[in-house]
């Protein structure tokens, strides 16, 4: 595509120049992706599953034994160890929550600097930040919830830049052809990062060493991919020194579009630099209604997964009463399910586009999929909790088909504006984790003191109808034509770069 073209002609797929080997320079760079992407959800999601083992249980029945004697479900009933803290639901809540307090609001001033000066300082950096203050999470607990909930602030923080700059990476290594996979394998590092956590997580809490070690080793681990991140990854294909030419060419050709000369058998391939100064067009942003479909598409999912990533341990113990290593890997379940089919699934959308399928239809069709799929499921899930393995069968199928989002709103960005991806997937993902925030909060304060299956009915009835009302304006609205305001003519550039490389022919 190039990028000189009509602002509103379809995507195409073009035919694929190979650099040699089967692995690439741009297949490394969406691995690393892949691994930043676990290390970032194993760093939100082990709180999840180390709660469950933080907190005294015996205390909190005997808190509420005046308001839950006769109310809460004893079914299947096991002993759990208790732990040091007294923390009643809406406390876990907020210290659950706490996290995307700090994730939201490094999103939107990332995305926009990112466009500047690059994005691969702001993932690497912030991620250190959010490992090194894994390894304070014990002390901070026994400092008190209010400095464990500082802590997990400004975890969530170093986290924020993960989702835009893995978006602005994306924009500028991967050819158009191979979005919704490459795209859809980076963002499964979630689902992998969080399969990853809550069994090992669940493991941990149980044995000798207790649920500190939680923080000490997935502190270490991302500690770890920060540095090699940092040191190995580059910000495009034009500034990296080992590519094969071939593969840049293929690359630059897709996204941007070459001119050539035919004489001096040469291509020539303008890209910005990081000292380039954009007009960003604001107004007309904030006034596209794919841009608005993805939004809200992306807020109403975050509702219904962040909800589930952070209250599923939870509701495995209150409600299906299983034990702490079982419910590591339980809650593993569903996050497994949706790597596998998110996978899947892209592969068939990059098929549907290479046999000339509508890239508009192939978004709205698996976003349909993503959203309506959990919908059914948690609704059918919240009238069978007396039933363990039905629920659980039924909350593995609902995140299973929200695999469907990384093919629908989630590469959206890259089909409307590949030149402002990054911005605007720094404000969708804003307001998805403001909406992300209320999932647990709300939860909180519905099953606080009463955690009964009616109550849970409620959270589930209610996650059902938020993925409901976005996945029909993302289907209503969305698009997959790039939109005019990206075009380049209504961009100001006060420094470019010509960059010529002699491809043999």
């Amino acid at each position: 595509m190039s990028l000189d073209g009509p602002a509103n002609e379809p995507i195409r797929p073009q035919r694929r120049e190979k650099s040699e080997g089967w692995w690439g320079t741009r297949h490394t760079v969406t691995f690393m992706l892949f691994l930043g992407m676990a290390n970032a959800y194993i760093m939100r999601t082990n709180m999840s599953v180390a709660i469950v083992a933080m907190v005294n249980h015996t205390g909190l029945l005997m808190l509420n034994s005046n308001s839950t004697d006769n109310k809460t479900d004893t079914r299947h009933s096991t002993s759990l160890p208790d732990g040091n803290y007294v923390w009643e639901s809406d406390v876990q809540g907020h210290i659950l929550g706490s996290f995307f307090y700090g994730y939201v609001l490094t999103q939107i001033p990332v995305g926009i600097l990112s466009k500047k000066y690059g994005a691969i300082k702001f993932l690497g950096y912030g991620m250190l930040i959010n490992s090194i203050f894994g390894f304070l999470v014990p002390f901070a607990a026994d400092w008190g919830y209010v400095w464990l909930i500082i802590v997990r602030f400004i975890q969530g923080l170093g986290e924020g830049p993960s989702v835009p700059c893995t978006h602005v990476l994306l924009s500028k290594w991967i050819p158009v052809e191979e979005r919704s996979r490459m795209g859809s394998f980076a963002y499964a590092g979630a689902q992998f990062g969080t399969v990853i956590a809550m069994p090992i997580s669940g493991w941990l809490s149980a044995s000798l060493i207790g649920w500190p070690s939680i923080f000490y080793i997935f502190g270490a681990i991302g500690t770890l991919w920060s540095i090699a991140f940092l040191a190995i990854t580059y910000e495009d294909p034009g500034c990296h020194p080992g590519i094969h030419p071939v593969e840049r060419k293929y690359i630059q050709r897709s996204i941007w579009g070459t001119t050539h000369n035919l004489n001096k058998k040469t291509i020539r391939i303008r890209r910005e630099t990081e000292l380039e100064d954009i007009t960003i067009p604001w107004m007309s942003i904030f006034t596209s209604l794919p841009f608005w479909a993805i939004l809200i598409a992306n807020s109403g999912h975050n509702y219904g997964y962040d909800m589930l990533m952070t209250e599923l341990p939870t509701y495995m113990k209150q409600i299906l009463h299983f034990n702490i290593q079982a419910n590591g890997v339980l809650s593993a379940l569903p996050y497994l399910a949706m790597w596998f089919l998110s996978v899947g699934m892209s592969y068939i959308a990059d098929g549907l586009l290479r046999r000339g399928c509508s890239l508009t239809i192939v978004r709205k069709s698996f976003n349909t999929i993503g959203l309506f799929g959990p919908a059914i499921a948690l609704f059918a899930a919240g009238y069978t909790g007396c039933y363990r393995w039905l629920t659980v069968s039924l909350l593995t199928i609902a995140m299973g088909l929200n695999g469907g989002i990384y093919s629908g709103f989630k590469v959206n960005h890259l089909d409307i504006s590949p030149r402002f991806a990054g911005i605007l997937m720094a404000f969708t993902n804003c307001a998805a984790n403001v909406a992300g925030l209320l999932g647990p909060m709300i939860t909180g304060y519905i099953i606080k003191g009463e955690p009964t299956e009616e109550n849970w009915r409620i959270v589930f009835t209610t996650a059902s109808l938020v993925y409901v009302i976005s996945a029909i304006f993302f289907a209503i609205f969305a698009s997959g034509i790039r939109q005019k305001w990206d075009s380049e003519d209504k961009v100001e550039t006060t420094k470019t770069e010509t960059v010529e490389l002699s491809i043999k022919e």
